[in-house]
């Protein structure tokens, strides 16, 4: 069993019910997730994580597209329920990551922290990044990315951030050492229980969406 499956069953043995507008969540608090390389390629050949499309749109977050139509037109129907505008959500922080890639390929400084914040307190928005900090370090010429989620959703939203953050790695020119996420909520929702116990016992599944 993988790390990530890890973390699935631990969230349905130990989590605890809470009443969610999506629908109700089992859940753990601050939560750990180490990903070495070999990690991350267990994940990504167990889990049925729609590459193509990802890829795609972190190729429009980063190129700052708010415009929900231009993911549509890349079969990416997971903003919809935002309404035609991604207001103050992913593109408005994302857009900034292009030029932070070349600060860190260009300089490769051990002694520093090169951090892209996501967010802003009491800002209008139809979708606040649940991804809300990505760290850059080097340490013995390996990159290390640590990243904070404030909430993620265990079954779909956190393998697509786990594989974005790889997709990111591979826009450096350092060898990646690993990628760790801090998990403030990471739940799962009610409609998706049943299925994450068939997907631990070796089933393929589909997860619901939850917005």
């Amino acid at each position: 069993m993988n790390r990530y499956h890890k973390t699935l069953q631990k969230i349905l043995k130990k989590g605890r019910v809470q009443d969610n507008k999506k629908g109700n969540i089992t859940f753990l608090l601050n939560e750990k997730l180490e990903l070495k390389p070999g990690d991350l390629l267990e994940i990504f050949e167990s889990h049925g994580i729609a590459r193509n499309k990802l890829k795609a749109e972190l190729e429009l977050f980063q190129s700052g597209e708010r415009l929900t139509e231009r993911y549509r037109e890349v079969g990416i129907t997971w903003w919809d329920y935002c309404g035609p505008i991604l207001v103050n959500s992913y593109p408005t922080y994302f857009e900034q990551l292009p030029d932070l890639i070349k600060k860190i390929n260009k300089e490769k400084r051990n002694s520093k922290n090169y951090v892209l914040f996501l967010g802003k307190n009491d800002t209008e928005s139809n979708q606040q990044p649940c991804l809300s900090l990505i760290q850059f370090q080097i340490q013995n010429s390996k990159l290390i990315i640590s990243a904070y989620q404030r909430s993620s959703d265990a079954n779909l939203g956190l393998p697509a951030d786990i594989y974005h953050l790889y997709l990111i790695s591979r826009q450096l020119d350092i060898p990646l050492k690993s990628i760790t996420l801090f998990l403030g909520n990471v739940h799962i929702y009610e409609n998706n229980i049943e299925k994450t116990s068939e997907l631990l016992n070796g089933k393929a599944v589909r997860f619901s969406l939850n917005t």
